[in-house]
């Protein structure tokens, strides 16, 4: 069995600090949920990720990546594979070179939804 815990951990460390900066809804042992400041049109705030523990696996939700799929462009065959629809990664155990591209990709995305104005 898979140690979701430390896949959890992890992930959420490439999170945390956006939480830090935007506005995090939830934030427990099994999941970190990151909205924006920004107000959509629905009167909701936009999202931009979250990190939760499925029962098989551990789920990386980053937002950005869908309002701007050229974000993924140059992504590894490797971290493409554990692509769940259009914005969402699936893990069961750790990969510091998969951890540290989708850090980089969080980064990235930060980044648009700045250029945008949504942070």
């Amino acid at each position: 069995m898979a140690d979701l815990g430390a896949v959890f951990s992890d992930l959420r460390a490439i999170m945390a600090p956006y939480a830090a900066r935007l506005d995090s809804k939830k934030d427990d042992g099994t999941e970190l949920y990151v909205d924006t400041r920004h107000v959509q049109k629905n009167r909701k705030p936009l999202f931009f990720g979250a990190v939760q523990v499925k029962k098989a696996y551990v789920s990386y939700h980053l937002m950005p990546v869908y309002l701007k799929p050229e974000l993924l462009a140059g992504l590894s065959p490797a971290l493409k594979a554990r692509m769940q629809g259009k914005s969402c990664f699936n893990f069961t155990a750790s990969d510091a070179a998969l951890v540290q591209e989708l850090a980089d990709l969080t980064e990235a995305g930060y980044a648009s939804y700045k250029e945008q104005g949504f942070v």
